[in-house]
């Protein structure tokens, strides 16, 4: 005969410890207002982050998405929840076994102990003294029993029963780019990376929220946070390079693909899948350096301008990179949203187009809009537009020179003037003192002009000395630099003369040293 004793534990014994955060939480169920189309940023300059210059349908999805978020993170469904590991089959079934048999044991022996303590409960009932009743189901029938043993032996049954207490802990320390992402923390850059996933949704608020979910998985399940301090194997510094800023104070990125075109290199990086894979790992190590360059804030600068250099790289034809470059562009575009202010590609060879077009459905038409393609002739007339000559490096005509330290401070900043066709002007260098050096740089757009370099005494009496020949400067040449030592006061004075028939834009900077003796 079977006994199965059924036991409900609704309240933990005293002496158990249960540590549990109760969250309480208004849900709000809002309807997302959609935006018929979403506006283009005509202007290079970033999009305000400030809430009050936020249009009413954006500040309604970032109100939304804090609620979601903030409830995800209370709820402790940020993440995915981790799957015990499942038992072999036999396992479970000889656990089943087991457990069906302790429950067999266990009832022969509470029927055992019944029919033994009858004479007591008897006993017992002829005094009148009322007891406790438990009710014991033996093959569906239920019996009640008077019997102060039989429930200090059931009693003794439930203390071996072990129940597990599930601790759930909440964290609220989850953070993307190092912002606390719980909007009841009131951090200041909350908004910001918030702002950047309803942005490349189109403040769509479920589909940006999936988005955040998807990326704070992905870096869960990469290790991306402890990224910054792996040394990779990888040895591709000569194919990237974070260099100085923009205009607007945006770091600058230098992506340079040709180093691909060295074969050993080449196969190194993308030779197997393995090799790819340590690819990608790297290119996510130089975001994340990019990104500790930002102040993500509101008043803050929150995105970076890459410019993408494809002299001698490898065409279309090298599968290897086709599936990496994919794989890069796939990665940044999910898990880097509007982090990238512009993509200028420079140097861009015409098998560049055929490229763009099988990458193109791949991207938004968000990224699509901030792309700029610059021929080889007009990359620096292209870098001007963005960043000042003298952030620009020199082997893309500016004036930014590697471990340079002639300029720098005021002396750094770059003038220009422009030159009509047909015209001649002149630049003056003062030389006020005897012994003094002087140092300058100079560039014209596409030369084609007419250059020479002298020094002009103050002494009438004195000769000029020539610096420079004159000389006519060819379209391809770099930015000049030269130096003079005067021994007595004058000047020094560089002549352009346009001897083309299109307007030239002029750049030049210089600085006088005076000697130590002086």
């Amino acid at each position: 005969m079977t006994v199965e004793v059924k036991v409900e534990v609704e309240e933990t014994q005293m002496g158990e410890v249960s540590i549990s955060e109760e969250v309480s939480s208004k849900k709000q169920v809002v309807q997302e207002s959609k935006p018929t189309t979403v506006q283009k940023s005509s202007s290079y300059k970033e999009e305000s982050n400030f809430l009050s210059d936020l249009k009413e349908f954006e500040k309604k999805a970032l109100i939304d998405l804090k609620a979601k978020l903030e409830e995800a993170i209370l709820g402790n469904n940020v993440y995915k929840k981790e799957e015990e590991p499942k038992k072999d089959e036999k396992a479970v079934e000889e656990s089943a076994e087991e457990k069906e048999k302790a429950v067999k044991e266990e009832g022969e022996e509470a029927e055992k102990s019944t029919e033994e303590s009858k004479p007591e409960c008897a006993a017992t009932e002829k005094e009148g003294e009322k007891e406790e009743t438990h009710e014991v189901v033996v093959e569906g029938k239920s019996t009640e029993e008077s019997k102060p043993e039989c429930a200090e032996t059931e009693k003794e049954g439930e203390k071996e029963e072990t129940h597990e207490v599930i601790v759930e802990v909440v964290d609220r320390d989850i953070s993307l780019w190092g912002v606390p992402l719980l909007p009841s923390k009131g951090a200041e850059g909350t908004d910001v990376v918030l702002l950047k996933f309803l942005r490349a949704r189109e403040f769509k608020v479920n589909e940006a929220f999936e988005m955040l979910k998807k990326t704070l998985q992905w870096r869960k399940d990469s290790k991306i946070d402890s990224i910054l301090d792996e040394e990779l194997c990888v040895d591709l510094s000569s194919a990237a390079d974070i260099n100085g800023v923009d205009r607007e104070g945006h770091p600058v990125c230098y992506n340079v693909f040709g180093v691909f075109e060295n074969e050993e290199l080449y196969q190194k990086t993308f030779g197997t899948e393995e090799k790819r894979s340590h690819f990608l790992r790297w290119r996510c190590q130089l975001m994340e350096k990019s990104i500790q360059k930002l102040e993500l804030k509101p008043s803050g600068v929150c995105s970076l301008l890459h410019i993408n250099d494809l002299k001698n790289s490898p065409g279309p034809s090298k599968k290897e990179l086709r599936i990496a470059t994919k794989q890069v562009v796939g990665l940044l575009q999910d898990n880097y949203p509007e982090l990238v202010a512009k993509n200028i590609f420079i140097n861009v060879p015409f098998w560049y187009y055929a490229l763009n077009t099988l990458l193109s459905p791949f991207l938004t038409q968000r990224t699509k809009s901030k792309i700029v393609i610059a021929r080889p002739a007009k990359v620096t007339e292209t870098l001007l537009k963005y960043i000042p000559a003298e952030e620009i490096p020199f082997k893309y005509g500016g004036f930014k020179r590697e471990n340079d330290y002639e300029f720098y401070g005021d002396d750094n900043s770059v003038s220009e003037l422009y030159l009509k066709a047909g015209m001649t002007e002149t630049i003056e260098i003062p030389a006020p003192e005897a012994d003094a050096t002087l140092i300058w740089d100079v560039s014209v757009l596409g030369w084609e002009v007419h250059y020479k370099e002298e020094f002009v005494p103050n002494d009438e009496g004195s000769y000029t000395i020539i610096v420079q020949k004159g000389k006519k400067i060819g379209s391809q040449e770099g930015p000049l630099r030269n130096t003079f030592r005067s021994n007595e006061p004058g000047k020094v004075v560089l002549t352009i003369e346009n001897t083309s028939n299109k307007k030239k834009r002029v750049m030049y900077r210089f600085k006088t040293k005076k000697s130590p003796s002086s």
